[in-house]
């Protein structure tokens, strides 16, 4: 992993932010892998090519309103994979009850695209996932 794979993934969430998910999807590979374990988010297994892993994203954003936002909180190199703990808030689509959450993420980067995505409901489960205490 280089530090330019760590502003790759930083470039994603800023997309994502600015709602241009054309641009989000472009920086994902076309057999990008996505796996959401059971306690982080909805619809937990593993998600494979870009159309299922953009579905997946797609059905998320759907919850919520369009000041749903991620900051990132920290970003850093493990080995061959980028850790990434981010913070999200915002308020619910049909609700609009206020929604806050922290999670964390585990992202391998090939040629310039993101490869594959692990996603994690604590910055915890993912440092263990990844081998580091």
């Amino acid at each position: 992993m280089s530090e330019a794979d760590v502003e790759l993934i930083r470039d994603q969430f800023e997309a994502v932010n600015q709602r241009d998910f054309e641009r989000a999807m472009n920086l994902y590979a076309d057999d990008v892998v996505l796996v959401v374990s059971r306690d982080s988010g909805p619809h937990p297994g593993t998600y494979e090519g870009k159309e299922a892993v953009g579905n997946w994203f797609g059905d998320w954003f759907q919850m919520f309103g369009r000041d749903y936002r991620f900051t990132i909180e920290e970003a850093r190199e493990l080995g061959d994979r980028v850790f990434i703990f981010a913070s999200h808030t915002g308020r619910g689509r049909a609700s609009g009850a206020e929604v806050h959450g922290e999670n964390a993420y585990l992202y391998k980067v090939r040629d310039g695209k993101i490869a594959g995505v692990e996603f994690y409901a604590t910055r915890d489960d993912a440092l263990e996932a990844a081998g580091v205490e």
